[in-house]
């Protein structure tokens, strides 16, 4: 069962804020740290199909969103996420931001609302992902967003949970925060083992749809 954390910022983020449910969950579901990752194929928001076996080769970081929760908010209004998006690209890392809130959901952004996204927010990933039925953040086991993964060349899952340290939605509490995925990056593309391989993934509860199909 998950260990599911409000942080006592949330409570002051209003009504609106309110409705998203933050919680955090420590990795109980999904694929092992260690055990390749799981295959996907789907569609980005420019129409291109994505397949993790095509990416074999490439280190990948998978970034599940939801533009309207205050966590991802955090991030893009810092600047974190795509600072660490470009410092990734230029590292040779396939960075994919996955928005896998199913259709009707709160987060669910169509291909024209994720491309106008990016572009006002200056983000940076290799493409944006279109997963409205889930299918993508289930086999990872992805329970909230921003839920992070990396894949290491082989197609080998190394890391999984927060993107860093501090279960917050507080712009602040980032230059305090210990930043699991950009230390982890930086391990796989050294060759060293990931030292904090799975960890908290903290922020708003994913939009999965109400029944599967």
């Amino acid at each position: 069962m998950s260990n599911l954390v409000v942080p006592r910022r949330s409570l002051m983020l209003g009504t609106a804020a309110a409705a998203l449910v933050p919680a955090a969950a420590f990795a109980v579901t999904g694929p092992d740290v260690g055990k390749p990752a799981p295959a996907f194929t789907a569609v980005d928001s420019n129409g291109k199909s994505w397949s993790l076996a095509d990416l074999k080769g490439k280190v990948v970081v998978l970034e599940t969103t939801n533009h309207d929760c205050p966590y991802v908010r955090k991030h893009y209004n810092a600047k974190n996420m795509q600072t660490q998006q470009r410092e990734a690209a230029a590292k040779g890392v396939v960075w994919l931001t996955v928005a896998s809130s199913a259709t009707g959901e709160q987060g669910y952004v169509t291909a024209q609302q994720a491309n106008d996204l990016t572009k006002s927010r200056d983000a940076a990933p290799a493409a944006v992902l279109l997963d409205p039925k889930s299918q993508v953040a289930r086999a990872y086991g992805a329970t909230v967003t921003p839920h992070m993964y990396i894949i290491d060349a082989n197609g080998v899952l190394v890391y999984k949970g927060g993107i860093d340290s501090i279960p917050s939605s507080d712009v602040a509490d980032i230059p305090k925060a210990k930043q699991y995925v950009r230390i982890g990056l930086d391990e796989v593309l050294t060759g060293k083992p990931v030292a904090d391989s799975s960890t908290r993934a903290y922020g708003c509860t994913l939009k999965y749809p109400k029944t599967s199909t």
